[in-house]
């Protein structure tokens, strides 16, 4: 099937997925992205190497249109942030790849907010491009189930690791799956997370600070200790009663710092002083 792909390496794989499986590729559409928290570096260079035009604006009609001339059949999207409509018009199908098992967690990206509600189970659905973002009718869904202690990377692995085995569905039969996508209905839309709850509370307890870290990552949380503000992507801790004020440096090993929380310690393993960027080690 000749197809056009519309994503970043977040959801690579399925690009590569399609190809794979023997689909042609006539056009990569992608975005710009900040080489911090998102990629296309390898998705770009994959396409330059297949000689494919690449488009990094958004996708308008005459887009749409220029597909058709080109025998699209199929506009694969994922991890691209722009709403595509009236694509109907030119092209058999067009599916989109959300990393929630919809119709729970409609929005820009609900990993994070996953783990903050320590929910047991996710998921990804591949569905039909519709009007409204991650409203359309449901192609493919896998489940998967979530640990206690599930991080924001293992947890986008997981996603990753469900939308190339819905690729390879997809590919084998996605003109019947189309056919047989079941309609969403009533739904819950998640917005992006807000710097408060990307911020770690040591007023909270040993858990609640612990999921925050958890939540997020290699993205990173934000953290004030004593009167210094870090960024931590790494931590474990212990319940133990004190008196130290929340936020209490404690204690310091070399680079590990022990922080009070309000029922016990953290023990902060991964941090920097500095914001994430491309010349940052960690």
């Amino acid at each position: 099937m000749r197809f056009a792909f519309a994503g970043i390496d977040f959801l690579g794989d399925v690009f590569e997925t399609l190809l794979a499986r023997g689909w042609e590729p006539v056009k990569l559409f992608s975005r710009p992205c900040d080489g911090i928290y998102d990629f296309n570096d390898v998705t770009v260079a994959r396409a330059r190497a297949l000689r494919l035009p690449i488009q990094m604006s958004r996708i308008h009609p005459a887009d749409l249109a220029g597909l058709r001339a080109l025998g699209c059949e199929a506009l694969v999207v994922a991890g691209y942030p722009w709403l595509i409509t009236g694509w109907e018009r030119h092209l058999p199908y067009a599916v989109n790849f959300h990393p929630s098992p919809l119709p729970v967690g409609r929005g820009p990206y609900p990993l994070f907010q996953a783990i903050l509600d320590d929910l047991p189970e996710w998921g990804m659905t591949a569905h039909v491009l519709e009007p409204a973002f991650d409203t359309g009718a449901i192609v493919v869904r896998r489940r998967f189930p979530l640990s206690p202690t599930e991080t924001h990377d293992t947890l986008l692995a997981k996603c990753q690791i469900a939308a190339k085995e819905i690729s390879q569905e997809l590919a084998d039969d996605l003109p019947r799956l189309c056919a047989e996508a079941r309609p969403q209905g009533p739904g819950s839309y998640w917005p992006r997370i807000t710097q408060a709850q990307r911020t770690v509370d040591w007023t909270g307890g040993i858990r609640d600070v612990l999921r925050t870290i958890r939540a997020f990552g290699s993205i990173e949380t934000f953290a004030q200790i004593d009167s210094r503000y870090v960024y931590v992507w790494e931590a474990a801790g212990w319940e133990e009663p004190h008196r130290y004020r929340p936020g209490t440096l404690v204690h310091k090993h070399r680079r590990h710092m022990v922080v009070a929380a309000r029922d016990g310690f953290i023990q902060v393993t991964g941090w920097s002083p500095y914001a994430p960027g491309p010349a940052r080690g960690k």
